[in-house]
Order: structure tokens, then sequence, then C-alpha cells
């Protein structure tokens, strides 16, 4: 009898892995990305692969230093399917960062993707914050060679916190991870979210709310 438990709760295992992960599953051998396609799928249709050359498959660019002169500091430079058909449907992309002292990658999430983390060089501070209600923060400061996670889905960030420049490069597992930069999201969405909302919602006079909005 319990033989026959374990059996069908590896069964029920099996099955329940198998529907949640089908989706990811790619059924031909690519499926490069086609964005002059009007077809509507969920993703980029596909190109006719007799068309396919090996520069859809490739992308150049990784070795240059993002330029951080701007007031976070820092610079991404993506590698997802919008610059690299071939990631299309393959779950998978990746990204460089670049960080001027003290340069910041200011809070955001991916709603499509896990990411890892490997600083290059410097010394980075990472961090992510919990699902309600704990709202707890996750962090520490990494060196060169250190890894570190940030689940899907949940706030993060990363901090130079050093005199020189820092390089990481992050993995996500999703050809398009998307990015919602918290304070972009709330103070510069358009239209507006209402100031009295805002002002509510994070405890602030209405005026400093409408000079938060003015400034993104």
């Amino acid at each position: 009898m319990a033989s026959h438990i374990v059996l069908l709760s590896l069964v029920a295992l099996t099955s329940f892995h198998l529907m949640f992960s089908s989706g990811a599953m790619p059924l031909q051998d690519f499926c490069v990305a086609d964005p002059t396609s009007s077809a509507r799928v969920n993703g980029l249709a596909c190109k006719n692969p007799a068309s396919v050359e090996a520069s859809d498959f490739s992308f150049s660019g990784l070795h240059v230093t993002g330029n951080t002169s701007n007031p976070v500091g820092s610079k991404v430079t993506p590698v997802t399917v919008s610059q690299l058909p071939g990631l299309n449907t393959l779950g998978i992309s990746m990204a460089r960062i670049d960080f001027a002292p003290w340069g910041i990658n200011p809070p955001h999430t991916h709603p499509r993707a896990s990411e890892i983390l490997t600083v290059i060089e410097g010394s980075v501070k990472v961090g992510f914050v919990t699902s309600n209600p704990e709202n707890r923060l996750i962090s520490k400061v990494l060196r060169q060679g250190d890894v570190f996670v940030f689940p899907q889905g949940l706030v993060h960030f990363q901090q130079n916190v050093d005199n020189k420049r820092a390089v990481a490069v992050a993995a996500l597992s999703s050809e398009n991870p998307g990015v919602v930069a918290i304070s972009n999201a709330v103070f510069g969405s358009n239209p507006e979210i209402p100031s009295e909302i805002l002002a509510k919602a994070f405890k602030l006079d209405k005026s400093v709310v409408e000079q938060l909005q003015w400034k993104f």
C-alpha cells in the first residue's frame, strides 16, 4: 500500500512539473524572433527557418563599458530577445551592469524572471525585499566572483560601495524579463497616478508628491 502511495505521489509530482514547465519547452530547434510579423502570440512569432543566419544567435557589445554619466550612476546593457532574436522561446537572457563609484541600479522588479548576478569587478551591495506582510530586506555586499540570486517579481537593487567603478553580469530566466522601475512606475506613470492616492499611500503631503511627479 505504501509503495502505491509513493508511486502515485511521484506521478502527481511529475504531472505537476510537466504542466507548469511545458509552456517554456521548445517544440522545435529554435524560433528566431520576427519583429516584423503581425501575428499575436505569447512572445514573438518565428522567422522562417530557411532565412535564419548566425547573426540571429550572436550579440557583440558586452565588452564595452557602459556610460554611467547619469543621475543614478549606472548603465545596464541588456541582451534580451530585443537585442538577440535567437533567444526567442529559450527562456534565458543576460545583462551587463556598469557602476560609477557609489552608483546604484535603483529598486526595480523583473515580472517574468528570476535573476542571478555575478560581480566581475569591484564591490557591490545587493538586496531584495520579501513580499507582504514581512517586507524583509535580505542584503549583503558582494566582491569579485561572488554570486547572488533575486527571486522572480521581488523588488531588488544594486549599489557600488567603493570609490572605483564596478561591473556585474546578470543572467535571467526569460528571454523577455521586463523591468519595472519602482520610482518611475509610481511617480512617472502616464497618465499620472492621482497625487492624493500617492500622498495617502506614502504618508506624504500632496505637494511633496507633486514635486516628485514633476521630477519623473
